[in-house]
């Protein structure tokens, strides 16, 4: 009986992983083919040609890999146990004697290994991808920008040159503006010599100029040292907004240390630390998002998939991960709206569907 079970468990595991592999192909390729589209305008700018384009997907497939496999997870779950009933063979591993909660389980262990996996893609290569892959369209798109993993963005204009460690773009559409914290800039003669150090707690661009806030700046003569402070102070420059939009690390692609370091930083400054507090806890809970989500649909198995075709699983499984994404937007939304704890918003769906999983299974079982 024992090698029966473990014969069967590699069964059910083959079958939603090849299930699972490729659904998960099929989303990757749709969503970096849809990433390609979108770099096409920005062909001819500076050095940037299609072969940057291709090179810039390529280095974020760890991360779109890690976005798209819980709703990946979901569908092969669905297929794979589906292709199972509709051949009967569910129907004899349980005439053989294998408890439900067995199978369910080979299924589940399978998801949580690859769920493993892709957690310490998050934290490893993830990150690495992501930013090797803003730094090659930034280097492509402008000479005067670059950027360093441990430094931050550094750019050049004229004879300035800017460092800022952290970014971000707050507001949406046309009221959106590129915010930098923590800036310094270095100013240089013509023969290379330093004129000024200047430090800001934040740049904030606003149409064609920067605003840079409390301000202080270190002048450099050849017998003396002079410093100033000022609040704010204005400074035209023709840095590229959108280049460095780009730049930027947007909060969902961070590790969870960066975050963590993020965070504390902004609060500590009395910034907005919405988005980084959202992603954070995002990463925190998606091994369990993902692990409820296929739990949730295995009952379906021993039910309405045992008669249904390929269509009808497929179905299923698109309207479930649809569903359950839509309300963990709404209620993690619903939480910034009101001020609630951003952790307890992405607790509730995972334990609503655990509820619904729980009943699910009593009732199959």
């Amino acid at each position: 009986m024992r090698g029966l079970i473990r014969r069967s468990d590699w069964l059910i595991a083959m079958h939603v992983l090849s299930a699972l592999m490729l659904t998960w192909g099929v989303l990757l390729g749709f969503d970096a083919m849809g990433a390609v589209v979108d770099e096409l305008d920005g062909i001819g700018e500076g050095d940037f040609t299609l072969a940057t384009a291709f090179g810039q997907m390529a280095l974020t497939l760890p991360r779109r890999a890690y976005t798209l496999f819980p709703t990946a997870a979901l569908i092969g779950c669905v297929l794979g146990l589906g292709s199972l009933a509709s051949t009967s063979e569910l129907t004899a591993l349980r005439a053989a004697g294998i408890p439900r909660w067995r199978i369910s389980a080979a299924a589940a262990s399978l998801v949580a290994v690859l769920t493993g996996v892709m957690v310490l893609s998050a934290e490893t290569i993830g990150p690495w991808g992501d930013h090797a892959a803003r730094a090659l369209v930034v280097q492509a798109k402008s000479q005067d920008i670059a950027l360093a993993r441990q430094s931050g963005l550094w750019a050049r204009e004229g004879d300035v040159f800017l460092n800022a460690r952290r970014g971000s773009v707050q507001g949406q559409g046309g009221l959106s503006k590129v915010v930098l914290d923590d800036v310094r800039l270095f100013e240089f003669d013509p023969e290379g010599r330093l004129l000024s150090i200047a430090q800001a707690e934040r740049a904030e661009h606003l149409g064609a100029s920067w605003d840079l806030l409390n301000l202080r700046r270190t002048r450099f003569f050849p017998r003396h040292v002079e410093y100033e402070s000022v609040e704010r102070e204005r400074w035209d420059s023709s840095l590229s907004p959108e280049i460095l939009n780009f730049s930027i690390t947007r909060p969902r692609y961070l590790a969870l240390r960066e975050l963590d370091s993020s965070i504390d930083y902004l609060t500590r400054n009395e910034l907005d630390a919405a988005g980084f507090v959202a992603a954070y806890w995002a990463r925190i809970f998606y091994p369990l998002n993902a692990l409820v989500l296929c739990l949730a649909v295995m009952p379906f198995a021993f039910g309405s998939l045992r008669s249904g075709g390929f269509g009808k699983r497929l179905f299923l499984g698109i309207a479930f991960g649809l569903g359950y994404f839509l309300l963990q937007r709404l209620t993690v939304n619903l939480a910034e709206v009101y001020q609630q704890p951003i952790w307890l918003a992405n607790l509730v769906p995972p334990v609503l569907l655990s509820a619904y999983a729980w009943w699910g299974f009593r009732k199959q079982f």
